[in-house]
């Protein structure tokens, strides 16, 4: 291939311009000082430019790719975004980005996306204003339109464009989800043309330019039938209510803003579709929840960044095959860690490894990959494995004795650079390392229960840890594709010293008389993904029981007999019943008493708790700062995300405002509500982020 001609007087950074032999122009994003490609507003500006010069003098056909060997291209660059938003300049961008793909869609000559890797929203949007699309069978390649979990919606041609190519059924779907699909996934519903290996991917879009491709004729229909005036007012009712099950408007406007503007505009022209999908997510950007799920967005970038490297970890060995202990073992093996598995009876880890069965029919999708997965997870009665394993994960009981007799007997038998850790969930880790030869690779590894679902991994530190072993320990979290959080080895640690208090006012209410039912409708109220009543159900009411013995001298607080006391047999969800009966995995809740009326504060009483401690954790430095507080108590307990977190939600709310609410509660009811240490924080009255 050749530089072309007519490119001289163009300065180009981000994009490459060069001519295949049968004159198909090939023109490569590589964004200039980024190891992955994002839409910069420089590089737009630059690919329009390039755009204006190509429509003077086309090409037989162009095919855009990338020249980054790890993907297409992310999307539109999100720190940027940001800064768009602060100075009140959203439109204008997003206007850009739009003008610039019409001008893409308008050119006199075939235009085709080679996409391999991820092609992620701003991406999708450029590939869906070519005339076709190919994409590469690699197992990194995916595609779509994640922006509905950044609070907005596609804006830049994307909603206008992907209903008419793929129909509206299948284009709000991956719209409204945010879901990526795989290469052939996307060539099944149409949103590409053509799937062929990584080598042939240019030649392969090249030859497709050339030649051309007609689309089936049910794509063609599905495209027009679906966005008629009739389809879209019997189509939208029925996504609304779909979304309505999982996403309260109050709370997330962008998938109803997406249904209505589709509904409403999904029938004009492409002018007139660009038009309403600016304002739509103009206005969307500018609301709290896209603000705050746009920083969530870069919180979780920061926790990604915590596990660079190599841990060093390619086998594990984990002891107590419970609901926890078993659940670790067959996810670490299901990331493809060797496993062995030990308990002091083989039934117990018999249980593990059928659920572990259970696991990987649903995660591993190739049935004939399966044996494989479960080949990595070994029973292992006798805990033989110690010896060769690079991490062991000590899941037994609650019980400071139990775990510090374990590590006496199994720290002798260690590799002499394996990691031992521990997931307590309470304990303090200065309680446990006492009699340890090397407290150095000691730490605690604290997962959250369902663990295949649950994104975090609390990386417990105490004085005597090593930097290395917080370090490879936040490498094996990514490996695992969980987020890590270091946190201080202090009582219940950040996520469970947050979220006890709640459920222990809750379990008060409870016990007042306040039905289940009504305690958990206001936590859900307020955007909690579950009541906290349901929630001690599917923790465990023994569980709780244990963490409460742990935390509640340290934090003055006094458990309810109904909590301190468990029946054996009725547990919660695991034995099938608890405070509820549950039935098929789900919790069976009473209705409410005729004419029952909730009390007002019954919202303030279970969530002023949870920001005071939270206020408390960040005054005593259980984190290091405000951010990774927020990040871990969001994907610790599910805190509402578009709050942005506790200490964001008290900066939004007003710290002022939430303190009275609190001492008025501690008037009413007691010391319980008592303002902990750290209100009077300078940070809690800084602007929202």
């Amino acid at each position: 291939m050749t530089t072309p001609p007519g490119f001289d007087g163009l300065h180009l950074r981000h994009w490459t311009p060069s001519r295949r032999d049968d004159g198909v122009l090939v023109l490569a994003f590589d964004r200039a000082d980024a190891s992955v490609n994002a839409f910069s507003q420089d590089a737009l500006i630059e690919l329009g430019e390039v755009l204006t010069r190509i429509a003077l003098e086309p090409p037989k056909a162009l095919v855009i790719t990338s020249g980054k060997p790890t993907g297409f291209i992310a999307g539109a660059d999100l720190k940027e975004f940001q800064d768009y938003d602060r100075r009140g300049t959203v439109e204008e961008a997003i206007r850009r980005g739009q003008d610039t793909f019409q001008a893409l869609a308008e050119l006199p000559c075939p235009t085709v996306a080679a996409i391999h890797g991820f092609c992620m929203g701003g991406g999708t949007e450029l590939a869906l204003a070519c005339r076709y699309r190919v994409a590469s069978d690699a197992p990194s390649t995916r595609i779509g339109l994640p922006e509905i979990q950044l609070g907005i919606f596609p804006g830049w041609g994307g909603s206008a464009r992907l209903p008419r190519l793929i129909g509206a059924p299948a284009a709000m779907d991956l719209m409204l989800t945010g879901r990526a699909l795989s290469a052939k996934a996307a060539r099944a519903i149409g949103l590409v043309d053509k799937v062929v290996e990584p080598a042939i991917l240019v030649d392969a879009a090249a030859q497709l330019a050339l030649q051309g491709t007609q689309r089936p004729l049910k794509q063609r229909l599905l495209g027009w039938l679906t966005n008629t005036w009739p389809a879209r007012k019997l189509l939208a009712p029925q996504m609304v209510k779909q979304v309505a099950r999982k996403a309260p408007k109050a709370f997330y406007p962008a998938p109803y803003a997406l249904i209505s503007t589709w509904e409403r505009f999904g029938g004009k022209g492409i002018r007139a579709r660009l038009d309403a999908e600016r304002r739509a997510v103009v206005k969307l950007a500018a609301t709290p929840t896209a603000r705050n799920l746009i920083r969530i967005y870069f919180l979780t970038e920061r926790m990604k960044a915590l596990g660079k490297g190599d841990a060093g970890i390619t086998r594990v060995h984990v002891i107590g095959a419970g609901v926890m202990g078993g659940d670790i073992a067959a996810f670490a093996a299901l990331k493809g860690f060797e496993v062995t598995l030990q308990d002091r009876e083989q039934r117990f880890i018999d249980a593990a490894l059928q659920r572990a069965q259970t696991l990987f029919e649903k995660k591993v999708k190739d049935a004939t990959q399966r044996p494989a997965v479960a080949a990595r997870l070994k029973s292992d009665l006798d805990g033989a494995g110690v010896t060769d394993a690079d991490l062991v994960i000590e899941a037994i009981i609650e019980n400071p004795d139990a775990k510090r007799a374990l590590y006496q007997s199994v720290e002798p038998r260690m590799k002499a650079d394996a990691l031992l850790t521990t997931n307590t969930s309470s304990i303090p880790l200065d309680e446990l390392r006492g009699h340890l030869q090397h407290p150095d690779r000691f730490a605690g590894l604290h997962y959250f229960n369902p663990v295949a679902q649950m994104p975090l991994v609390e990386i417990i530190r105490h004085d005597g840890m090593s930097p290395e072993t917080e370090r490879r320990l936040a490498a094996f979290c990514k490996a695992l594709g969980k987020f890590p959080v270091p946190v201080a080895g202090t009582p219940g640690f950040l996520v469970n010293r947050v979220l006890f208090p709640y459920m222990l006012e809750a379990a008060t209410a409870y016990a007042e008389g306040i039905p289940g039912p009504a305690i958990d409708k206001a936590a859900t109220r307020f955007g909690m993904p579950m009541g906290p009543i349901e929630l001690l159900d599917t923790v465990g009411l023994d569980v709780a029981a244990s963490v409460g013995k742990e935390l509640a001298p340290f934090l003055g607080l006094e458990v309810p007999a109904a909590l301190a006391t468990v029946d054996p047999s009725k547990r919660g969800k695991k034995d099938g019943q608890g405070i509820y009966k549950w039935e098929n995995g789900k919790a069976v809740k009473p209705e409410l008493p005729a004419g029952y009326v909730v009390p007002e504060d019954l919202e303030d009483r279970l969530i002023l708790p949870l920001l005071n401690e939270a206020v408390a954790c960040l005054h005593d430095g259980v984190v290091s700062d405000a951010d990774l507080l927020d990040a871990g108590v969001i994907f610790g307990t599910g805190f509402a995300p578009f709050r942005g977190g506790p200490i964001q939600h008290i900066r939004t709310v007003g710290a002022d405002a939430l303190l009275a609410r609190l001492q008025a509660l501690q008037s009413k009811y007691g010391d319980r509500f008592a303002p902990r240490p750290g209100w009077d924080a300078a940070i809690l009255r800084e602007p929202p982020a």
